[in-house]
C-alpha cells in the first residue's frame, strides 16, 4: 500500500467516466432491444388498412381484397337485392344483427352504411371455410332467395347482408369489417373513420 496521498479528483473522473460508458453500453444494448418489441414492418402492413377503389364495381359484382390476412369481399347490390333484404327476416338467425359481428353503424337492415355495397370478411363463421357467391343461382339453396352465399363444405348459407339462414352450422353472421368511405370512389377497410 502506498502512503501518497489520495487524488480526490482523478477519483471522481474516473468514476465519472466509468458511469458514462456504462450508460452509453446499456443504452446501446437496450435500444435493439426494445425495438425487438415492436412489430416487424410486414407484420405492420398485414394489419394496415387497405384502401378499394369501388367506381369499377359493376351491379351484382364481387370484388375481393386482402386484409389482416383474410379475405373481404366489396360486393355491388343491386336494388332488387337491397329490396328483397326487408322480405327475409323470418329465415335468418339473427336479422337485426343483435349479435356483435359489426361495427354499431352496420347495425341495420344492410349491414352497411351505403345500402348498394356490402363489405364483409368472406369467412364463414362456422369453421373459418370461405363460402361461394352465388349472384344468380342462389334459389337452389334457399327457395325464393335470389342471391347470396353458401358455403359448400357443411352447408351454411347467408343472405347478401351476410346475415346467416335458419337451421344451419354456422352461428352467426359473416363479419363486417371497421371501414368508411374517403370519397365517392375511394373505401378504407380496416379503419372507422373516427381512427382516421
Amino acid at each position: 500500500m502506498s502512503n501518497e496521498p489520495v487524488n480526490s479528483g482523478r477519483r471522481k473522473f474516473l468514476t465519472l467516466t466509468t458511469g458514462v460508458v456504462g450508460g452509453v453500453g446499456a443504452a446501446a444494448v437496450a435500444v435493439p432491444f426494445v425495438k425487438s418489441w415492436s412489430p416487424s414492418e410486414k407484420a405492420k402492413a398485414a394489419g394496415a388498412p387497405v384502401s378499394v377503389d369501388i367506381s369499377k364495381i359493376q351491379p351484382g359484382q364481387l370484388v375481393r381484397v386482402e386484409w389482416r390476412g383474410k379475405p373481404v369481399w366489396v360486393v355491388s347490390r343491386t336494388q332488387k337485392v337491397i329490396d328483397e333484404l326487408a322480405t327475409l327476416n323470418d329465415k335468418l338467425r339473427d336479422p337485426d344483427s343483435a349479435e356483435p359481428q359489426q361495427p354499431e353503424y352496420a347495425t341495420n337492415p344492410s349491414r352497411s352504411l351505403k345500402p348498394e355495397l356490402l363489405i364483409a370478411v368472406g369467412i364463414c363463421t362456422h369453421l373459418g371455410c370461405s363460402p361461394t357467391y352465388l349472384p344468380d343461382s342462389f334459389g337452389e339453396q334457399v327457395e325464393g332467395v335470389e342471391s347470396g352465399f353458401f358455403c359448400p363444405c357443411h352447408g351454411s348459407k347467408f343472405d347478401m347482408a351476410g346475415r346467416v339462414f335458419q337451421n344451419v352450422p354456422a352461428p352467426l353472421n359473416l363479419v363486417i369489417p371497421p371501414h368508411y368511405y374517403v370519397s365517392d370512389t375511394q373505401v378504407l377497410i380496416g379503419l372507422d373513420k373516427g381512427d382516421a
